[in-house]
């Protein structure tokens, strides 16, 4: 730790990679006044900010108007990339469809009465199985749930995923996601965002695969990038840039493996470590 937090403090850095929900946000999910003139101070000292997120465009798109974020963004926990003011797609990593289907057969067989829906297109089409709308909620998607409808299951595992979703009305998430651990399959990747559901990605995707490329787009090495989070999905991009901040309400694990642990997403903590950074 103390050798990364040197690295910090001698070399540049030229992008901030920052998680949303628990990180950058209150619990008012709004980009509080002092946090927006961080990253503002940041972008005129000519670093990038880019936000790395397990929402889609559509529950992107206010929060990057309050943040000032126009460039690249990172949707899906890191499955496919953006130009927030160009509509350039950078990259999109899915899961095939015989992945999906034997993960759900076989998931179901230990937990029946699971639910699942399939983000597709870049993140604007949502395709929900029959009964997933009756436990969700306008923020668990940032979509209305009356507007999702419903399929058969066999439709929503039919076309590639960037981001298959899944969720049980009684069993806790957390035993859903040990559940599909225990599994023993390959071919996909797995996490936790604290959202009531478990999501699955193409295999070997992450948000810090999905820096990565930015990174590579923009010429950016690993060692200058900064990067905030608080959740398991957070986690490997934490380990992967030159300076991983925990907030201080970020899980245990990710607060352990963390160069650094910031005060919380209430307290501002992205912005103090911004601001440090800018004044050192």
């Amino acid at each position: 730790m103390t050798r990364r937090l040197a690295s910090l403090a001698q070399g540049p850095v030229k992008l901030i990679a920052t998680d949303l929900d628990g990180t950058l946000l209150g619990v008012d999910g709004v980009v509080s006044t002092r946090t927006r003139a961080a990253l503002d101070a940041a972008r005129d000292a000519g670093i990038a900010t880019i936000p790395v997120t397990a929402r889609q465009p559509i529950g992107l798109r206010p929060i990057a108007a309050q943040a000032g974020f126009s460039d690249w963004a990172l949707c899906g926990n890191g499955a496919y990339g953006v130009h927030l003011t160009t509509g350039e797609h950078l990259f999109a990593e899915e899961i095939p469809p015989a992945v999906q289907q034997e993960l759900a057969a076989a998931l179901n067989e230990v937990l029946p009465g699971l639910v699942f829906a399939s983000v597709r297109d870049a993140g604007e089409l949502f395709v929900a199985q029959e009964g997933y709308a009756d436990l969700a909620h306008v923020s668990d998607h940032k979509r209305a749930p009356e507007t999702m409808g419903g399929v058969p299951l066999a439709d929503v595992l039919t076309a590639p995923s960037l981001k298959l979703v899944i969720r049980h009305p009684s069993v806790p998430i957390p035993d859903v996601f040990a559940a599909l651990q225990s599994l023993g399959l390959t071919g996909f990747a797995a996490t936790l965002s604290g959202a009531p559901f478990v999501e699955v990605m193409a295999q070997g995707v992450n948000k810090a695969t999905g820096v990565a490329q930015v990174c590579t787009r923009l010429g950016i090495e690993r060692s200058e990038v900064l990067a905030f989070g608080d959740a398991l999905n957070d986690l490997e991009l934490l380990q992967w840039a030159g300076h991983g901040v925990a907030v201080g309400n970020a899980m245990d694990v990710v607060r352990e493996e963390a160069d650094e642990v910031a005060p919380s997403n209430l307290q501002d903590g992205v912005a103090q470590v911004i601001e440090r950074m800018l004044a050192g």
